[in-house]
């Protein structure tokens, strides 16, 4: 287990039962920036398919838990991932509602997760080595979801913007449950693994996958948008100009981010605040609106 850095005590994970209302949400949810608005819409079309994959992955490990903190961590992300999944879900029906058709890119998320990266019915010491193999993708995954919700719920630039406020509570609630939970994926990992090489490996192969599919995705974006008509070619070229303006996240901060991962002492802790997430999802419209 990773040694954990003072943190509030006593913090049961939970899923919170959220609803948003996207009826009057605009395509470029950023006013007058669809490229900004597209570049962080590439994570809608990524997290159903990728949390559900999570979650499949995390019940598959739930039986090999010997520690009963961990294991009532585990079962409180896996909650938390489902509503997550479900969340973003509404955001693409939204968008096939505009006139932007996500579909065709989102088949080939879900083949990646459900196919490439699914159960091989794999029995004996290679399911558990290939169980083993799929928590290290997730903790390494989950450590960028924690930095990544550590910057929207800072992300005082897109307040600034105009954002639109629903898409902002439904980032900033995704994005405080990732700070919340950071540490879950981390800690399965070294319960169950927890070698150095199997880190380093993972985060590679993260890495790599994440920028293919964050380039194709927001190219997709641009060539499909019903208003900008292919006008403007999507890109990680973009994030030149968005992410130093703080409309999404600099890739300075994202690459020292990965140093720090790759660490030998590296906690998740050392991540975001606790106590910032959980004063936002205090206040968060939608979640408030659950506890009621």
């Amino acid at each position: 287990m990773s040694v954990r850095i003072e943190e509030p005590d006593g913090i049961v994970l939970q899923a919170r039962d959220v609803r948003f209302d996207w009826s009057q949400v605009p395509l470029h949810w950023i006013p007058g920036d669809p490229v900004a608005s597209h570049l962080i819409n590439v994570l809608h079309m990524l997290l159903p398919a990728g949390e559900e994959w999570f979650v499949r992955v995390f019940k598959e490990a739930v039986p090999h838990i010997r520690d009963e903190r961990l294991r009532e961590d585990v079962l409180g992300f896996i909650g938390q991932e489902a509503m997550h999944a479900a969340s973003h879900d509404g955001v693409l029906e939204h968008f096939v509602a505009q006139g932007l058709d996500v579909r065709p890119f989102t088949r080939q998320v879900d083949f990646l997760f459900e196919g490439l990266l699914g159960d091989r019915g794999l029995t004996g010491d290679r399911r558990r080595s290939w169980l083993n193999e799929r928590v290290s993708l997730i903790a390494a995954i989950e450590h960028f979801t924690g930095v990544l919700g550590d910057w929207i719920l800072n992300a005082e630039a897109l307040d600034r913007a105009g954002a639109d406020p629903t898409m902002l509570d439904l980032l900033r609630w995704h994005g405080a449950e990732e700070v919340e939970h950071r540490h879950v994926a981390h800690d399965l990992f070294m319960h169950l693994d927890g070698t150095y090489s199997a880190r380093l490996r993972a985060m590679a192969e993260t890495v790599s996958m994440l920028v293919a599919l964050w380039q194709r995705g927001h190219r997709f974006l641009m060539a499909a948008d019903p208003i900008v008509q292919g006008r403007i070619k999507g890109g990680l070229r973009h994030l030149r100009r968005t992410g130093p303006a703080g409309l999404t996240p600099d890739g300075r901060m994202m690459g020292a981010s990965i140093r720090r991962y790759l660490r030998r002492d590296y906690s998740p802790l050392r991540e975001g605040s606790t106590a910032q997430a959980l004063e936002y999802l205090a206040s968060s419209p939608a979640a408030q609106a659950a506890l009621r």
